[in-house]
């Protein structure tokens, strides 16, 4: 996906807080939740989201979404991860 459409989708759905991250190489965080929700684009690297148990590995290109309060938990590949990432209060 395109980062500058993707920044457009962000603000025109909601998500206020718009970040670029860079994660470095990391196992699983633990379960948690937010009180927000995010929805993030990869830029570069791997980066893992369990929810309800359930990894999906999301890589350059690809985006994931996190309702606000899911309990989830996340990964980062061996190569880190750069992601666009947005918050929706």
């Amino acid at each position: 996906m395109d980062i500058a459409a993707f920044e457009r989708k962000l603000g025109d759905d909601g998500f206020i807080e718009i970040e670029t991250k860079s994660y470095a190489p990391r196992p699983a965080n633990g379960d948690h939740g937010h009180h927000f929700s995010v929805r993030g684009l990869i830029l570069d690297g791997a980066f893992t989201v369990a929810i309800e148990g359930i990894p999906r590995c999301y890589r350059a290109g690809e985006m994931f979404e996190v309702a606000e309060g899911v309990i989830h938990n996340e990964a980062v590949g061996p190569e880190g991860a750069r992601i666009m990432v947005g918050r929706k209060y």
